[in-house]
């Protein structure tokens, strides 16, 4: 054991909800360099394609391997990956670079691996930007089958291993077992997570990544606490290290004083004893004290964010961004494509109702094989429905390939960043297109299908009662309904303090859009991160909010507050706040 570092507070971002205490292992990922050699003569370009075909064979057999022993939704997260390294695209920029510019194999995969992962890393939507740690992960493993390098994690670091249960999920023993492990890593990538022997590992710390990694997916999967984010004090760590580490709050404490780590391990038994609570209400309905209902779905992105949802006690889906779909694609996902995407996630859901979002691109999301121009502020620009209602031929493929799905459970459709009537009805008019040609090919779909607006342009909401005359329902983004009422980029580090969901403005705009869904007899649910924050439940059932949906891990949090509430109790809360606007 080395010598223990000097103790050190860090904070980064809970990913994984529980409270771990075990000594470090620091990872040491070796960092793959560009050789700059080129090749000699066309003998060498063939032999660079042979070997790195041979590599990406070996990779796919090697995560097949993988996925064969893994839980289902693990198992979905490592079918990405393969469909990724057979994408006719990585690959065909990869083969260019050998072929056009005389470049060895490992170069090309490194140079096409970090342009991807760049796309992917500097957009703003979180779940998008956590793409990247796929490409990252796809390109490692080529990489150390062009090496012929053994599988599992790259680098030092002695791998964890060892028998017993993990400190983090028993009962709160009064000791810390020293051989209870904390992988410290710039980052872990999910096929990593799996390979590894677990036993002893109570938790992960890691430079980068957030909630939506898939390695964060695997450690709630697994029961894992982390922390993601913690930036370059990580560095400091050493092997040995006494740490603490609260996945919820997102704290890391190296070698702190054995007071301290006895605190915690109390606080451990009490969150152990929280879980378990919580974990009981999966199967309860969401109703008060005094017999209203609520409706609490789930915010996803795949079929492997269907089964974490289902986990947490989901509803149903009240978002499915259908942008991933096409971020993963190297062309225009095709009707059938996306056919089976959105068939596979209503069949999943077992008759809960799902609302599949269109297309939602531009802003931050951009698409490499559909170009869109370049604009001084993107977020106000060509983005969302504007895309869909110009490209009429991309907004009417993906219309029928809902439209086609519909048939296999309770479906509804939800458009995004609509600002106007016009707009509305312009989609509509789409929709009766696409089923008109879904009915002339004898193709089956619901006649019925409900369709739906986001509110999140504050026109939209201030428009509300004309529009609620020609919705079948509102779902309220409150991301980007607070970004624009209140002209604050939220990831803009200089402002980002005055972006505040609960601002007057803000407040007025939901509850007015609430009231008129009431009035005009449509309902209206919640998407936004509002819906899952536990501060505004109270405020939000007040108002008549009866539909969140949220990220998964919030669902019993959100429910056990309404368990243990009742109407009048809401109301008053909500007369408090909204009468402090004034």
């Amino acid at each position: 054991m080395t010598m223990m570092n000097i103790a050190n507070n860090l904070q980064g971002m809970g990913v994984s909800p529980g409270i771990a205490i075990g000594r470090a292992c620091v990872i040491r990922q070796a960092q793959a360099g560009i050789t700059g050699e080129t090749l000699a003569d066309e003998a060498a370009v063939a032999g660079e394609i042979a070997h790195f075909h041979d590599a990406v064979g070996r990779s796919i057999r090697e995560l097949r391997v993988l996925m064969a022993g893994a839980e289902t939704a693990v198992a979905d997260i490592l079918e990405v990956q393969v469909e990724l390294l057979q994408d006719p695209m990585w690959e065909g920029e990869v083969l260019s670079k050998i072929e056009a510019d005389k470049k060895n194999a490992g170069d090309a995969v490194l140079e096409v691996t970090r342009a991807l992962m760049n796309t992917f890393g500097s957009m703003e939507d979180e779940y998008l930007r956590a793409r990247a740690a796929d490409i990252e992960d796809i390109g490692k493993r080529v990489m150390r089958h062009l090496r012929n390098e053994n599988g599992g994690m790259a680098g030092g670091g002695a791998m964890p291993v060892g028998g017993g249960g993990r400190g983090s999920e028993g009962d709160g023993a009064n000791a810390v077992d020293d051989s209870d492990t904390i992988l410290v890593a710039t980052d872990l990538s999910p096929s990593d997570l799996i390979a590894l022997d677990i036993s002893r590992v109570v938790g992960f710390a890691t430079r980068a990544g957030g909630k939506t990694s898939h390695a964060s997916i695997v450690a709630r999967l697994r029961g894992i606490a982390a922390v993601a984010g913690c930036g370059e004090g990580l560095d400091a760590i050493a092997d040995g290290d006494m740490m603490v580490l609260d996945g919820t709050t997102g704290i890391l404490l190296v070698n702190p004083a054995p007071e301290v780590v006895e605190q915690y391990v109390e606080k451990r038994k009490e969150q152990l004893a929280t879980t378990r609570f919580l974990q009981s209400l999966k199967s309860k309905e969401a109703i008060t004290t005094d017999g209203t209902a609520v409706h609490l779905s789930a915010n996803i992105g795949s079929i492997e964010d269907m089964e974490q949802a289902l986990e947490y006690g989901a509803q149903g889906v009240g978002l499915l961004r259908t942008e991933l779909l096409f971020m993963q694609s190297n062309s225009l996902p095709t009707e059938e494509e996306q056919f089976i995407f959105y068939k596979n996630i209503l069949v999943r859901a077992a008759g809960r109702p799902v609302t599949i979002r269109t297309l939602d691109i531009g802003g931050d999301k951009a698409l490499p094989y559909l170009p869109l121009p370049k604009e001084d502020n993107p977020f106000l620009g060509y983005r969302a429905i504007r895309i869909s209602l110009d490209r009429k031929d991309l907004f009417l493929v993906q219309l029928k390939a809902i439209l086609r799905a519909s048939v296999f459970g309770e479906c509804r459709i939800l458009l995004p960043m609509i600002g106007s009537v016009q707009e509305l009805r312009q989609a509509k008019t789409l929709m009766a297109e696409a089923k008109e040609e879904l009915t002339r090919q004898q193709l089956p779909y619901d006649a019925d299908i409900r369709t739906g607006i986001m509110i999140e342009v504050p026109s939209a909401a201030i428009m509300a009662d004309q529009l609620a005359k020609e919705a079948d329902f509102f779902s309220i983004g409150t991301n980007d309904l607070c970004q624009y009422t209140l002209a604050v980029d939220r990831m803009n580090e200089k402002i980002k303090a005055l972006y505040n969901p609960f601002h007057p403005a803000v407040l007025r705009l939901i509850r007015s859009v609430i009231e008129q869904g009431f009035l005009h007899h449509i309902p209206v649910e919640m998407c936004g991160e509002l819906a899952g924050d536990p501060e505004a439940t109270l405020l939000l059932l007040g108002m008549g909010l009866r539909d969140f949906s949220m990220n998964a891990p919030s669902i019993p949090v959100v429910k056990n507050i309404i368990l243990q509430t009742n109407m009048t109790v809401a109301r008053a809360v909500c007369t408090k706040e909204m009468n402090n606007i004034v």
